[in-house]
Formats: structure tokens, sequence, C-alpha cells
């Protein structure tokens, strides 16, 4: 199907939409096709010359990757400069996520952003899905993201990480779509969101070891998005390398909190990124007991 085609929408009214999404987890919508996707149907009631610069989502219940979602958008406010959407997702009579969305006229103003950490290019790294397809092949192989999203990952010794305090955790993942998309601004920006939920709540578990006992493993681990905010600072392109830079400043109470940035290969900062998520041990499982004796 291709990224073109896991953020296309069909349009049933003039703001109402459907979609389908594929899975994250088994038989779960992958969330950040549905946040992609509740962008998308914003953006098409918006003018092309008013390109979104943030976005915030909640997602509330799992998407089933069996049925269709409806996206329902809300006009908000179209003032001078700014313009405001809401988007309800509904499957099966209930609401599984929510969007708020802002549009704005560009405007000439002075311009400044941070450095770009120095990690090797995406040339020098080998494909991420490639190597997690020989080693993990039952969970890797059919990865529908794998098909859409080239993905190459700094290694920890070649990113010296800046952060300090205890339980921080960092990573650098460098994104393209895989294939070219169209000149569309309001595609790209979809195809950021979407893949900004790729590798951003497991940042939180990289030093999981040091939050859980070593021997449970990250099969262990459950993790899902709780919300997500994203803001658009200046034109990009999807297919084209940009570098996400994410870290983890705390995780607890059964949550991770991660942030993240993106900058193109140029070195220039396009959009950030904050998200929390569920982070919480799986309840170990009980052993089977024959019938009638008691659990």
């Amino acid at each position: 199907m291709g990224l073109v085609g896991f953020l296309s929408l069909e349009r049933l009214e003039r703001d109402l939409f459907r979609g389908w999404c594929h899975d994250g987890a088994p038989l779960r919508a992958f969330g950040g096709q549905v946040a992609a996707q509740a962008l998308t149907a914003a953006g098409h009631t918006v003018e092309r010359e008013r390109p979104v610069h943030s976005l915030h989502g909640y997602f509330l219940r799992a998407g089933n990757t069996r049925r269709p979602i409806v996206y329902s958008v809300e006009r908000l406010r179209d003032g001078r400069s700014y313009t405001a959407r809401r988007v309800t997702a509904v499957q099966d009579g209930e609401v599984i996520f929510t969007l708020s969305a802002s549009f704005k006229l560009p405007e000439d103003e002075p311009d400044r952003f941070q450095v770009m950490p120095d990690v090797p290019h995406p040339e020098e790294l080998p494909d991420a899905y490639q190597y997690w397809a020989e080693n993990n092949p039952d969970e890797y192989r059919e990865a529908a993201y794998a098909q859409v999203m080239s993905m190459r990952v700094v290694p920890p010794s070649a990113a010296a990480g800046t952060g300090s305090g205890r339980g921080q955790t960092e990573q650098y993942v460098w994104f393209r779509a895989l294939d070219p998309l169209p000149d569309d601004p309001l595609l790209h920006v979809c195809a950021l969101a979407y893949c900004s939920d790729l590798s951003l709540a497991p940042t939180a578990a990289l030093d999981q070891e040091a939050l859980y006992p070593l021997r449970e493993g990250p099969s262990q681990l459950a993790m899902a998005s709780l919300d997500h905010a994203m803001w658009f600072h200046r034109p990009f392109r999807a297919d084209d390398w940009l570098l996400f830079a994410q870290r983890s400043p705390s995780a607890g109470d059964g949550r991770g909190f991660n942030v993240g940035d993106f900058w193109t290969s140029d070195g220039t900062l396009v959009a950030s990124v904050v998200q929390e998520a569920v982070l919480r041990r799986r309840a170990p499982r009980q052993p089977s007991t024959a019938a009638g004796e008691p659990a």
C-alpha cells in the first residue's frame, strides 16, 4: 500500500472521514497511524496556505485493525492568522482518540534553533529493520512500518549522551519515507507524525535494567502511548533523512515521559515532540491448574 496509502482517507461528508489502520501490536491499531490520519482529516478542512504548526492528541482506547475508524472534524476557529480544528476518532460507537490541531499563515520573522547533535550520518549505519528481521524474525518480518519507512539507529557508542540524572535515557534514529512522496506539505507533516510514534515510547525503557530486574527483559514490559504532542517549526520533506533525537527525563508511576526533536541532514530543526506512555511490568502468568483445583 505504501506510506501514502497508510495516510489516505475516504471522505464521507464535508467534515467526516473514514480510514483503516495496520497493527502496532497484534490486532491493535498503530497509534502513530491513528494520529497521522486524524491530522490528515483536520488538514483536509483547512486552506493549503495554512500549514499545521502543532497537534495534541490523547489515546483513549485501542483501535481494532479489523474495523474502519471514522474521523469527525470540528471547525473550532478560522481566524485571520490561525485556524483550529478538533478531531474525534470513533470505532464501533466508542471514541478511541482525540486530536486538537492548529494551523497558521507563515510569517517572515527572525529565525533561530539549536545545533543538531553530532552523530554518524545514515549512510554510515546499517538498516535497522534488516537487522531486526534477521535477529527477531517473528516480530519484525511482517511489521507494516518496515515496508514504508527506512530507519537507521545510531549506536550508543557513537553518540555521547548529554543528559544527566538517575534513569536518564537517550537514543538517536534516522528516518525517511522508503519511497518518494508527492509535493504536498500536509502529507509530509502527517508522515512525520506517523514515524514519531515508532521509537519514542521505548526510549523510556532503554535503562530498564535500572528500573526492573534485568532477568525480566523487554518482553515483560507493557508499553502504550497515552498522549502525544508535536510542534512543526519549519518546512521539511519526510522522504529526506531526518534525525530523531529522543530522551526520557522521567519514568515512574507506570508511565514513561519522552521528548524528541527532528533535524534535517543539514542541521535544521524542523519539529519537536513530547509523549507520555504506559510503562509497567506485565503481570506474571499464573500456572495452569487442574479442573476443580483451586487457583
